[in-house]
């Protein structure tokens, strides 16, 4: 019930057009059920009794409050008819009486257009601020969330969840204000016609109310684990195509292709079950209203015929008109079934993309920031000890890294060296101990001032698929092009990019796989000389690359460093033997920390990792 009231809110995101949706909508039903009423004067026209060979004689009727709506245009209906009988004959009454009709049908028509001009708009207006707001919360999630989940489930609720939303939002106005309407203006009439009839052709409405029910219950549920295993899905395609590369290498295309199948043919299945079970209430609802009709046809037929009980006042052409109307009572009935069954498949999406808009930002901004836009003396860890969940990273940790200068992390792999990078910038925060700027503590500035004071620089370089202009002025959009070529002359980037067709202009690829390794790096680190952003954070910037594009990184990152306050993650020691100061880890705590030539001396564990790497 919950999904159902949130998709009853998302209609009514946009007022304006919600209303005018149901406008529209209640128009449809008024000139829908008009439109099948109207014949039966046509049926009278056939089927008319005279009297001495003369049309009986039919006086303009007075509005009478004593006798409604109904009655009065019933009655003037019947007026304008047997003045059009008089004036143009039999054939004339029956041109009125057609010309009638259509115009019944073209106003139908017209405003059913209407509401589905308006319902194109509202359905992909909430779709997509829905898919901003989960793509806005997708960004600001912390990273330990994508450490926990597949990105492919997100990627399936952005997808498949919000196209459920999508059907989901143009059902609910119709089975709230089009069908309940169009069902109470139907029997309105049918009532109005033979009240006896009316409460025998709803015997069997119940039952099908309680089938129906039953159905979307276990559709709700089929649904939900089918959005799920398409995240799944998504998931594998992801992954395979991400790592391609590798799946061609070892020859293991029907490993890929044999575990998507397995995902793929499960979520098959539940997909199959889920529309099995949509598409049921449909021709159930049908089989229970032609039921309801057969009988209706029987009973009120036999009562007719022998010219007695509660409907004998009722004409055949009246009879007649019942059955057409009653038929017509199944559209919406059905209606009302079929917007049930995608509102419970809505339902179930709703919930999915709650479960990501309901995630508390672990990483707040303070309710009083401290306002700070520059860097001036230190970044201090002060008895830092952090943990994911209850596994603990660092234990005590504590240094000081001056302006100007370039600290070293060392150490082997899982020893924690990332994780201080990732505690600067706040993507974590501190179990216990503070990370502090200038002597404040970073969980007392902004995200966004904190985040401007730093660079980084990863191993992996994170590029996007656009132009080599828009990677590289991804952190600064206003950035001129003088601005753009000289951050890529000081990342030994501007030769290799004006030798390509387009220059700046070239696109390059999913995750820039149109470059090289080193190509790639050298425009994350222009990226980050353009920002010129205080502290700078190098995560094994070079560790991936051959000796050549090494080198070439090298002095590109000897630049960027140049004049800024620097922490570098080193895997090859050659690479920071000039540090200012080298921290040496392992297993979370520090183990050595000083200059490369006094490590070397102190002939500790430094030493033995430099001994491996023939570093002298």
């Amino acid at each position: 019930m919950k999904g159902f009231v949130q998709i009853f809110k998302l209609a009514f995101t946009y007022k304006r057009t919600a209303v005018a949706v149901i406008i529209f909508n209640f128009l449809f039903a008024i000139f829908n059920l008009l439109s099948l009423v109207l014949f039966v004067p046509f049926l009278e026209l056939i089927f008319k009794e005279e009297k001495n060979g003369e049309l009986e004689t039919i006086v303009k009727p007075d509005w009478d409050t004593s006798k409604g709506a109904i009655d009065y245009f019933s009655d003037y209906f019947e007026y304008m008819q047997a003045t059009f009988i008089k004036t143009h004959g039999e054939a004339g009454a029956l041109a009125f009486i057609c010309i009638a009709v259509l115009v019944a049908f073209l106003l139908k028509n017209l405003f059913r257009y209407g509401a589905i001009w308006h319902q194109s708009y509202l359905r992909m207006a909430v779709v997509r601020d829905l898919r901003k707001q989960l793509f806005g919360k997708a960004i600001h999630l912390p990273l330990a969330y994508y450490s926990e989940e597949k990105k492919g489930n997100l990627l399936a609720r952005m997808t498949a969840d919000l196209n459920e939303i999508e059907i989901a939002v143009v059902y609910i106005l119709e089975i709230i204000f089009r069908e309940p309407i169009s069902i109470i203006i139907a029997l309105s009439v049918l009532f109005y016609w033979s009240t006896e009839l009316t409460l025998f052709s709803l015997i069997l409405m119940p039952v099908s109310a309680f089938f129906i029910s039953r159905i979307g219950k276990s559709l709700k549920r089929t649904s939900a684990k089918g959005q799920q295993q398409m995240g799944q899905v998504l998931s594998v395609i992801e992954e395979s195509l991400g790592g391609v590369r590798i799946i061609k290498a070892f020859n293991a295309e029907k490993t890929a292709q044999k575990r998507l199948e397995k995902e793929n043919d499960h979520h098959q299945n539940l997909m199959t079950r889920a529309f099995r079970k949509k598409e049921l209430a449909s021709p159930l609802n049908e089989f229970l209203g032609a039921a309801v009709l057969i009988s209706i046809v029987w009973f009120g037929g036999k009562i007719i015929l022998e010219k007695g009980g509660g409907t004998s006042a009722m004409t055949g052409d009246e009879f007649i008109a019942f059955i057409i109307v009653f038929s017509q009572l199944l559209r919406p009935v059905s209606g009302i079934a079929s917007g049930l069954a995608a509102t419970s498949k809505g339902s179930a999406s709703i919930d999915r993309i709650n479960e990501i808009l309901d995630l508390t930002e672990q990483i707040q901004d303070p309710k009083n920031p401290v306002q700070k836009n520059s860097f001036d003396r230190t970044v201090e860890f002060d008895h830092v000890v952090f943990a994911y969940a209850d596994e603990p990273v660092l234990k005590n940790i504590s240094f000081k890294l001056d302006k100007g200068k370039t600290i070293a992390l060392v150490g082997e792999s899982g020893s924690g060296k990332s994780t201080i990078s990732d505690l600067i910038p706040r993507f974590y925060d501190v179990k216990s101990g503070a990370v502090k700027i200038d002597d404040v503590n970073v969980k007392d500035m902004t995200k966004k001032d904190l985040r401007e004071l730093i660079s980084v620089v990863t191993q992996e370089s994170i590029l996007f698929n656009d132009s080599i202009h828009n990677n590289i002025a991804f952190g600064k959009p206003d950035a001129t092009e003088e601005e753009i070529i000289a951050a890529a002359k000081i990342a030994n980037a501007h030769e290799f990019i004006s030798s390509f067709e387009n220059g700046y202009d070239t696109n390059i690829g999913d995750r820039g796989n149109k470059l090289s390794g080193g190509q790639k790096q050298r425009l994350s680190i222009a990226r980050a000389v353009l920002t010129n952003a205080p502290i700078m954070i190098l995560d094994e910037a070079t560790s991936a690359l051959d000796t050549e594009s090494e080198k070439l990184v090298q002095d590109a990152l000897d630049r960027l460093m140049k004049n800024r306050t620097s922490l570098v993650i080193a895997h090859r020691l050659s690479t920071i033997k000039n540090a200012d100061q080298i921290i040496v880890l392992k297993k979370g705590e520090i183990v050595e920390q000083g200059t490369h030539a006094e490590l070397i001396a102190a002939n500790g564990y430094y030493k033995s990792l430099c001994d491996i790497q023939a570093v002298i």
